[in-house]
């Protein structure tokens, strides 16, 4: 009868032992110390200092290293059964202290079984767990609870069964723990006391409280004890807004049970919806923690890292890896995007808009992508503030349409591209600001910023300076980029120089200001400041323009602009066509080349063709602008005596094509020399065509000489006025070889102060004599001749 009641406290001993150890290590808050109590259990309790003892209506077994309790096992009785052995404890409360003294754990149960022949401990109800550290344990005597129970962890189950023979133990019922922040459960589990492995067999939920309420899902768990992690499979978070996917996460756990780092891997996902909506998609993603507390110190995205965000500004990033730190555990305060790094912003979508808002937003959209070997971004107040680029850096601004769409094959962009032009910008670095709601607000670049504008069927337009500074718009791409610093821009055979240069891609327009110069295809143009449109290439000069055409070939066959002499112009503004040769100047026009000069409102010059187009303002027609005015033009006369004298010719309108070497004045014309003044409605002008001199061995040149008026033909109440006489007529034709003038219609006359007036049906007199043809109709012709004595 002793030996079996010795055998049957062994087996009771044994069976509580072994239940605390399942129980403990199944809900792994660090029960690894009292699984390495139970491995050194041999066959005979008391060679491990284990102490046995029953009364009346209790029983207890109690663990003891070096005079200080390890564990207590409590039972109010134990009931061995004839059938088979099997042992029954019933009210059983389990305390673990630990070696160290740190725990204060407490197990309990209403009744448990043991099975002597399989070797099964089996919970018949319900297993409660409160998980409990005492790190002022040795402080205080053996055995006495704490003096503040810090957030203990429940555990609740039921169905457990541990087999003492293989050191294994499961349940196949729910499992439930709780905490003062989180509570959760799973179904089913398994623990190897050998491995030190327990099993979290399906339907992991964990819920953690306000205010960071959160729900973790997984399908399967695994808890090792060397090294101290926990494998979860087809990871779920949600955080409020947020959801967090993977396909395998690690838990890293320090020997004080708090968590150190978790390593996301395998498709890991994560979205947010709200005002602005994110998605990101890597393959893998690691946390790390500090502190007692575990709190968020720095977070790694790796492997092809994706991220999108819409709402108000819609933005799509790439990279190989982001490292995200963070300060007092939530707080982000730098970032950095590293290994073929691409941020592409765009406005917001279209939904939501009038039909008016979206076309006007379809016509100036933009696509801005900003591509890097790595971007650092500074945080303040948690929000991402400034970003640096780091390495070759670029920005791709081009059209975009409303819709998200694939722009290749494996890629998704934000805003189709669509034909257009594309403009890409460059420097040694890039540093740019954010605005409250992480979008770019400005960007300056340096040094060596260049700026390509790339049109298909075009050339490039390129233009270079020591810095440049980007302007972001708040509804997404770019308002304004301002170069600074030996400005040069590069347009087909166009180039200007400047100090400073303003692009905005809403309108393709470069301004270019401080003592700006624009040079191509033998022309060169200075002005207080240039307009060019990168698109169009379209120039528009503003303030003291001024013009020099050289580098001309001289033309044979024509006349006022045959020279291959520089042809100067002068106005307050002018606009030009990058290829077309064709300029217009307004405000106070000046052209001239040689002696030969034109001064209208406005010129219209085509250098290719050697024409113009001249516009005068008649007076009172605007009295407030100050070059109102007809358009005056100078040209050299040669008489017959060989003197060469100047006439000055002022109209509303001028024409003048080199080839026909013909000058049609109209809308009011006087023409004036030394001693006459022709006034008539219109007028035409025709020049001699100009002589080749010989090649120029100084300037290795072709030149011509001076273009000379060789007759002239007016329409429309012609007025000749000369010292002593006056002439009318509708029709006048003059011959400068001769100095003759030829009256028609009207009928012509002509008053002499000394003769009177001579009437016919046409008159011809000479200039430099007092000679008058006079003419009547041709059934009876009239000619008088007259000398009026002086």
């Amino acid at each position: 009868m002793p030996s079996a009641l010795s055998r049957l406290r062994r087996w009771i001993a044994l069976a509580a032992f072994l239940v605390l150890a399942v129980v403990a290590g199944f809900y792994a808050y660090g029960r690894w110390r009292i699984h390495s109590a139970v491995q050194g259990l041999p066959a005979t309790l008391t060679k491990l200092g284990v102490e046995v003892k029953q009364t009346a209506d209790s029983f207890s077994v109690s663990k003891s290293e070096q005079g200080r309790t390890i564990f207590t096992a409590r039972a109010s009785r134990a009931v061995q059964l004839k059938d088979g052995g099997r042992v029954e404890l019933h009210n059983v409360v389990i305390t673990v202290y630990g070696r160290d003294a740190d725990r204060y754990d407490q197990i309990s149960g209403a009744d448990f079984e043991f099975d002597p022949h399989s070797g099964d401990i089996s919970a018949r109800g319900p297993v409660t767990i409160d998980l409990v550290a005492n790190p002022k344990g040795l402080l205080h005597p053996d055995q006495a609870p704490p003096e503040d129970l810090k957030e203990p962890l429940h555990i609740r189950t039921s169905g457990l069964v541990f087999n003492q023979k293989t050191g294994n133990g499961f349940t196949h019922e729910k499992v439930e723990f709780s905490m003062a922040t989180a509570s959760g459960w799973a179904d089913g589990g398994s623990y190897d006391s050998h491995s030190g492995e327990l099993t979290l067999e399906r339907s992991i939920r964990i819920n953690t409280m306000a205010p960071n309420a959160a729900e973790l899902t997984a399908t399967r768990g695994l808890i090792t004890k060397s090294p101290p992690q926990v494998f979860l499979a087809q990871v779920h978070l949600t955080h409020g807004s947020q959801q967090v996917e993977a396909e395998k996460a690690t838990v890293f756990l320090t020997e004080a049970n708090t968590i150190e780092r978790v390593l996301g891997n395998g498709n890991v996902q994560v979205t947010a919806t709200g005002p602005t909506e994110l998605a990101l998609h890597s393959e893998q993603a690691e946390i790390f923690l500090a502190g007692q507390k575990s709190q968020l110190r720095q977070a790694v995205i790796s492997g092809n890292v994706h991220i999108v965000t819409s709402g108000a500004q819609n933005t799509e990033a790439f990279a190989d890896r982001t490292v995200l730190d963070f300060v007092e555990g939530t707080v982000l305060s730098k970032a950095r995007a590293e290994g073929n790094v691409k941020l592409i912003q765009t406005g917001s979508s279209q939904a939501g808009r009038t039909e008016e808002e979206g076309q006007a937003r379809s016509s100036t959209a933009q696509q801005v992508q900003i591509t890097a070997s790595a971007m650092d971004f500074l945080a303040k107040n948690g929000r991402l503030s400034e970003a640096q680029t780091s390495g070759a850096a670029e920005i791709t601004i081009s059209p975009a349409s409303g819709s998200p769409g694939p722009a290749g094959s494996g890629q998704v962009v934000i805003g189709q591209v669509v034909t257009g032009q594309i403009t890409h910008v460059t420097a040694g670095k890039f540093t740019a600001k954010l605005d409250g709601s992480n979008r770019l607000h400005t960007l300056h670049g340096a040094p060596n910023a260049v700026i390509t504008s790339v049109t298909p069927g075009q050339p490039d337009r390129v233009s270079a300076s020591a810095t440049l500074d980007v302007a972001f718009r708040p509804q997404g791409g770019i308002n304004s980029i301002v170069q600074q610093g030996d400005v040069r821009y590069h347009d087909g055979q166009r180039m200007a120089f400047a100090e400073q240069g303003v692009f905005t891609p809403g309108n393709h327009l470069i301004v270019l200001s401080g003592s700006p110069r624009v040079t191509g295809q033998g022309l060169t143009t200075t002005a207080d400041t240039f307009r060019l449109n990168r698109e169009s290439g379209e120039a528009t000069a503003e303030g003291n323009v001024k013009s020099t055409y050289s580098e001309l070939k001289p033309q044979p066959n024509g006349a006022l602009l045959a020279s291959s002499d520089p042809i100067h112009v002068t106005a307050k503004s002018m606009q030009a066509r990058r290829d077309s040769g064709v300029a217009l100047y307004s405000g106070d026009a000046r052209l001239w080349q040689g002696p030969n000069v034109v001064q209208a409102s406005t010129i219209r010059f085509d250098r290719d063709g050697r024409s113009m187009v001249a516009e005068g303002i008649a007076g009172g027609e605007s009295p407030a602008d100050p070059v109102a005015g007809p358009v005056t033009t100078v040209l050299v006369q040669t008489g017959a005596d060989g003197k060469t004298t100047l006439v000055t010719i002022t109209s509303l309108h001028l024409t003048y094509t080199d080839s026909e070497r013909r000058i049609h004045f109209d809308g009011g014309v006087t023409m004036r020399n030394t001693d006459a003044t022709i006034i008539g409605e219109s007028l035409d002008v025709y020049l001699a065509q100009s002589k080749q001199a010989t090649s120029n061995p100084v300037l290795r040149r072709e030149s011509t000489t001076p273009s000379r008026l060789e007759r002239a033909i007016a329409h429309g109440g012609i007025v000749i006025t000369q010292l002593t006489r006056r002439a009318t007529g509708e029709t006048l034709t003059y011959l400068a070889a001769e100095d003759k003038f030829t009256l028609e219609g009207g009928p012509p006359s002509i008053f002499d102060a000394e003769r009177g007036q001579i009437t016919g049906d046409s008159l011809t007199f000479f200039r430099h004599d007092d000679r008058v043809l006079v003419e009547g109709k041709a059934n009876s012709p009239v000619i008088t001749k007259t000398r009026v004595a002086h």
